[in-house]
């Protein structure tokens, strides 16, 4: 493929992007095939003989894109917002064109500086204190599983990294709502599922610190090594917020490495007005949000900050000869700050959003998600047929239909509801469990979500929700 050849293609997919993003309300927003449906159709078609790019732009519509899950309409309210925007996809275009491999300085000094360089900023904005130091990793579920390896050998004194493990048993603490990454990130570390203490929550799903301290202390006493504590500023399945501040005191009177997931309510202190909201998260050892859910930078793209980079790059630097630099000491080398080697230019995207909206248009972005989310969560609550499950404390209304006829419990009724919902093609919404409650989610956060799409939505629920009983 020739320059010229190669141009005539960038316009003709920009011009499908366009087109894409002008008709995006047109698609049903839950993809509706069914299993192995794709698998089966790109099964059949010529995968062996070169292809044109006529014939593969022609298969991507007939085949791939009715099993594309539009994740960028502005009526998706499903699990949690993953929101690009115009300057985020010129950056990954621009990316995926230089193919860097940016593992340490050397192999592209921009990549590492404006990594450095975009996370001391994006820390000001969210109101950090320069003692944390940040890095960019895929997602919030690595920082996690970073985190937990970190305070393993913090608590080890590096021996597991050098011996292997020691026969001891290290525990992790995460409230009943925590995200399930922190189990994943247990087993992957060693520490062993059963070794991650859930501690109970109160009615506002935060964790309750006083069975914190009670576990940590029974621990002790059963001769456990209780090792680290994961606070949640959002969680996934409510946006219920653990107290941090208190979580910090316990963490550091029994020496627990504290790590606070804000994987995607973090976006939300980017305004001052929410930063008393996260009171003590300057007392963590580790913090990380997700740009890619709610700061409208595409997937992925991980703010991971941590207050000691000296122990975090202990943990997970080997410098085999081939690797070693004249400037090793002087610069950040970023794949010693996690698990990979190879790393993306993750930082340029980021930088792209942050330069092209500036502070303000990102916190009035933010601020309208917050506004929406309340204003549904009054207007579904005014018809008195629904109830809220939880506190509104961001951009996720959790609620349920209230009324039967009997034959369905609320919970078959619920289930009904949000299976209707979605195959209308219309909108699209998923569910969690509080209180063992059938609980249907309704999060707003994509980029060209507004009051318009809210209020369809609301429509929607109440007619098709009167239409069940």
């Amino acid at each position: 493929m020739n320059n010229e050849t190669f141009f005539e293609l960038l316009q003709r997919i920009a011009k499908w992007i366009i087109r894409y993003y002008d008709n995006i309300e047109s698609y049903p927003v839950k993809s509706q095939v069914e299993p192995k449906e794709i698998y089966n159709k790109v099964a059949k078609l010529d995968n062996q003989t070169p292809a044109s790019i006529d014939e593969i732009m022609s298969d991507f519509e007939k085949i791939i894109l009715p099993g594309i899950t539009h994740w960028q309409s502005p009526n998706f309210f499903a699990y949690f917002p993953a929101n690009t925007s115009p300057p985020s996809i010129l950056a990954e275009m621009l990316t995926s064109a230089i193919a860097a491999q940016c593992m340490v300085w050397e192999t592209s000094p921009a990549a590492a500086e404006l990594e450095e360089f975009t996370l001391n900023l994006l820390r000001q904005y969210i109101g950090l204190p320069e003692s944390f130091n940040g890095v960019i990793q895929d997602t919030a579920s690595t920082a996690t599983l970073v985190a937990l390896t970190v305070a393993r050998e913090k608590k080890s004194a590096f021996s597991i990294n050098e011996n292997g493990f020691d026969g001891k048993t290290y525990r992790v603490y995460c409230s009943g709502e925590a995200h399930s990454s922190i189990e994943k990130a247990a087993k992957i570390a060693g520490y062993g599922r059963n070794n991650v203490v859930k501690i109970p929550t109160d009615a506002k799903y935060s964790m309750q610190t006083k069975l914190l301290e009670k576990a940590i202390k029974e621990d002790i006493e059963k001769g456990y090594l209780p090792c680290a504590v994961v606070s949640a500023f959002g969680t996934t399945g409510s946006t219920a917020i653990d107290p941090i501040d208190e979580i910090a005191e316990i963490a550091n009177k029994y020496d627990l490495f504290h790590h606070v997931d804000a994987a995607l309510a973090g976006s939300a202190l980017i305004l001052p007005e929410m930063r008393q909201m996260a009171e003590g998260i300057e007392k963590a050892d580790s913090f990380v949000f997700n740009p890619h859910k709610w700061l409208l930078t595409n997937f992925d793209c991980s703010a991971h900050y941590v207050k000691d980079k000296e122990t975090l790059i202990k943990t997970f630097s080997i410098t085999p000869e081939y690797l070693k630099t004249a400037v090793d000491e002087q610069v950040n080398n970023y794949r010693d700050w996690g698990i990979q080697l190879g790393r993306r230019f993750r930082a340029l995207k980021l930088w792209f959003v942050m330069r092209y909206y500036g502070l303000e248009g990102l916190q009035n972005f933010i601020r309208e998600h917050l506004t929406l989310a309340k204003y549904f969560a009054e207007n579904i609550i005014a018809e008195g047929d629904f109830e809220l499950l939880a506190p509104v404390n961001f951009n996720t209304v959790c609620f349920r239909y209230v009324r039967s006829d009997g034959r369905m419990g609320l919970d078959e009724i619920n289930e009904k509801l949000l299976k209707t919902l979605n195959a209308t093609g219309k909108i699209y919404v998923t569910h969690t469990k509080l209180d063992e409650k059938y609980t249907i989610r309704f999060v707003v956060g994509q980029t060209n979500t507004k009051k318009r799409h809210v209020d369809a939505a609301l429509e929607l629920i109440k007619q098709t929700a009167s239409k069940l009983v």
